[in-house]
Order: C-alpha cells, then sequence, then structure tokens
C-alpha cells in the first residue's frame, strides 16, 4: 500500500480525524501547525534578507555618491543571484532533501548577512548581496515542494499562502525596523539588525519543520535534470504560470524600490523612519496571500488572475496623485494584489507537476526573481528618466501581460474542452 494511504472504513462521517485515507498533513492535524510555521519563519528570513537594501537605497545612494539606478543593483544582484541558482539548487534537494536543502540554505545566507553591513564599496556590497540571493536559492522551490509532498491537495493552496504570508511580513518587517534603526544608527547598524533577526528564524525553522514522511530521493543525473526541466518547459501551463509571476514581480520589484526615492522628494519630504513604515502595508499581502485558496475557490484560478491584476492596476494608478493618502492607498492595493496573484500561480505550479516538482517550483521561482531584478532596474531606470509616472508605466505594462497570458489560458482551456475530457487547465 502507498505510503500516503491508510485502509479504514470504521470511521463515520462526523469523524474529527482527517487522516484515515491520505497520511499527509492538513488543516487541524499532526504537525501541519509546526510545519506551518516553521515555513512561515522561512518566509520571514528569505524576504527580510532578500530585500535587506530595498528600503535603505536612499542611504547607501548617499553614502557611495551613486544614483538610484546604481544603489538598486543591491536588490537585483540579490534577486539575480537567486534566480540564478534556484534551478540546481532544486536539483540537490531532490536528491539530498528538501529540508536539508532549506537548512544550509538559511545557514549561509544567514552567515553572508553578518558580513554585509561591513562592506567596504558598492562593488563589493552587491558582490555580498549576489552570494547571498544565490544561498537563498535552496529555500523557495523546496519549500514548495516539500509542501506538495506532505500536505492534501486540497490543502495545498492555503498552505503555500501561508508560506507567501511569511514572506510579506519578512519583507515589511525587514523594511519598517531597518528604516528606523538606520533614522538612529544608518544603513549598517540596520542590515545588521535583519541579519540577527534571520539567525533567530533559521533556528527555530530547523527545530520546528517536521521530517518528510513522502520524500524520495531522485537523480542528480544532468541529463535527467535537463529531460524534467524540458517537460515542464514543454507545458504550456506552466509556461503561462512562469510568464505571470515574473510580471507581478517585476510589478513589485519596480515599486517598492523606488518608493523610498519618491517619498523622500517634494512633495513628500518624509524622514527615513517614517519611509520603512510605509511598508507596513505588507500585511496586507499577508491577508490575501494567506486566503488566496477561498478566493481561487469562489472565482476559479483564471478568475483570481483577473481581479488580482485588476487590483494591482488600481493601485498603480492611484499611486500617481501628489497626495500621501492617495500614495498610500494605491500601495495597499498593489500590495494585495500582487501577494494574491503570486499565492494563486506558485500554488498552480505546484498541482500541476506531477513529478519533479522542485524542478518545476525553481523554474516558477526563478522566472520570477528575474522580474524581481528586472523590475527593480527598469523601475529605478524609468524613475530617474521619468519620474515616478515612468516607474508606474512599466508596472501597467506588466499588468497588461498578466490579463492577456489569462485570457489566452482561458481561450485554451475553452478549445481543450470542446476538443475532449482532458483539458490545459
Amino acid at each position: 500500500m502507498p505510503a500516503s494511504t491508510e485502509a479504514s472504513t470504521t470511521v463515520g462521517a462526523d469523524s474529527a480525524v482527517p487522516f484515515l485515507t491520505d497520511s499527509r498533513m492538513a488543516p487541524g492535524g499532526p504537525g501541519y501547525r509546526r510545519m506551518s510555521f516553521a515555513l512561515f519563519l522561512a518566509g520571514v528570513a528569505t524576504f527580510a534578507l532578500l530585500y535587506s537594501t530595498q528600503a535603505l537605497l536612499p542611504l547607501i545612494s548617499g553614502e557611495f555618491g551613486v544614483s538610484a539606478s546604481d544603489a538598486s543593483w543591491t536588490v537585483a544582484a540579490a534577486t539575480g543571484g537567486l534566480a540564478l541558482f534556484v534551478l540546481p539548487m532544486s536539483a540537490l534537494s531532490e536528491r539530498y532533501g528538501r529540508r536539508t536543502v532549506m537548512t544550509a540554505s538559511l545557514a549561509v545566507a544567514v552567515t553572508v548577512g553578518m558580513l554585509v553591513p561591513f562592506a567596504p564599496s558598492l562593488p563589493a556590497l552587491v558582490a555580498l548581496r549576489a552570494l547571498q540571493g544565490a544561498a537563498l536559492a535552496g529555500l523557495p522551490a523546496s519549500a514548495t515542494a516539500y509542501l506538495a509532498e506532505e500536505v492534501r491537495p486540497k490543502a495545498l493552496v492555503t498552505a503555500i499562502g501561508l508560506f507567501v504570508a511569511g514572506n510579506s511580513v519578512g519583507g515589511m518587517s525587514g523594511r519598517v525596523i531597518t528604516g528606523w534603526v538606520a533614522q538612529e544608527w544608518g544603513w549598517r547598524v540596520a542590515v545588521g539588525v535583519i541579519g540577527m533577526i534571520a539567525v533567530t528564524c533559521a533556528v527555530a525553522f530547523r527545530l520546528l519543520l517536521p521530517s518528510p514522511t513522502h520524500f524520495r530521493p531522485g537523480s542528480l543525473r544532468p541529463g535527467v535534470l535537463v529531460r524534467t526541466v524540458r517537460d515542464h518547459l514543454s507545458n504550456p501551463l506552466l509556461r503561462r504560470l512562469y510568464a505571470i509571476g515574473a510580471l507581478f514581480m517585476t510589478i513589485f520589484g519596480g515599486v517598492y524600490t523606488v518608493i523610498g526615492y519618491r517619498l523622500t522628494e517634494e512633495p513628500f519630504s518624509l524622514p527615513q523612519g517614517i519611509i520603512g513604515s510605509i511598508f507596513l502595508v505588507y500585511l496586507v499581502g499577508t491577508v490575501s496571500a494567506s486566503t488566496a485558496g477561498r478566493l481561487v475557490g469562489r472565482l476559479g484560478r483564471r478568475g483570481a488572475l483577473y481581479l488580482a491584476g485588476g487590483t494591482t492596476a488600481t493601485g498603480l494608478l492611484l499611486s500617481i496623485a501628489d497626495s500621501l493618502p492617495l500614495v498610500l492607498l494605491g500601495l495597499v492595493l498593489i500590495t494585495a494584489g500582487f501577494f494574491a496573484g503570486h499565492a494563486v500561480a506558485s500554488s498552480a505550479v505546484s498541482k500541476t507537476a506531477t513529478t519533479g516538482r522542485a524542478q518545476a517550483s525553481a523554474l516558477y521561482q526563478s522566472a520570477y526573481y528575474v522580474g524581481s531584478s528586472a523590475g527593480s532596474t527598469a523601475g529605478a531606470v524609468a524613475f530617474h528618466t521619468g519620474g515616478w509616472a515612468g516607474t508606474v508605466g512599466v508596472g501597467l505594462l506588466a499588468v497588461l501581460g498578466v490579463v492577456t497570458i489569462t485570457v489566452f489560458g482561458s481561450r485554451a482551456a475553452r478549445v481543450a474542452a470542446r476538443r475532449g475530457p482532458v483539458a490545459v487547465h
């Protein structure tokens, strides 16, 4: 009998025990809360480290005497390093296990994080950030693969939503903390504090995460990896999901890389601590990501993506106003739309891939963080040449891409449904 099933017919419909036909975890069952909290902490550490310099870019520009587009490389290098190494790290997780790779990734990333405050120059800082991003590459794809293997399918969207919610809390807390700490003691102390927080999260993660029970080691042979990647890239649905993830992150990366510069300028002229507090809007992302499962249940995946895209576009347009309340409302909507769209797309990847889940998730994460790097750079360049309206324009083009891809997917599903019972999801 497969490890994931147990034979029993003795429990009635009103039983409170939900695991007699499937030994994988589900809400209310053994280990689920520990697993959820552990991966939530991993998500906190990942985003706190990955974007630790984003709210500090004006200060970094000032210390090193560089432009916004130059300073933005401290963000783009980290996300680019993650995008480049996520696929190789996912292959290691197929061979050595998800928990092992996630633990090693966090250990290296927090070690590098303690060196970042001592960077003597911008090139050295960018190099350390690239190394940190490469170390973190073992976490996102391994986490979603772990969930796909250890959590019951009906609970998967919710479980991944909680992991993504950890991302939002990490991103929010990292930026808020760095903003206030940097205002008093400078950006170097601020990123050092984030490093210490990440160390605490990493230790708690390792102690809490349950040992996997459904993992089966795969092969590290390059030919096997190439065939797996080729199979995933030949799947039209996965290709669309990868593109959607990249486009959503292009928006998010551009907006949050540049917003600090905009708020330091007229007519706002806000101090660094207040700018850091603006990132409390990430709490909205925590809610929208964790409720993505219910959203999909009501609207379907494509309906949820349309809603996420529309919400994001509305936020972008509102943020153009020279009114702080409208800018804040715009950021709330952008954040809610982004995290909902990301949770929906990433969970769909995990459900679609029946083999090589780590590679499927890795390809999504690679596309996602390529989008982040592209958005950080394009948003900063657009801001330098056209102001905030230029950054918004980049974001609106990305939203248009999300909607276009989703419309194409809806048409493909209708065509496939007319042809027979095997449909393109």
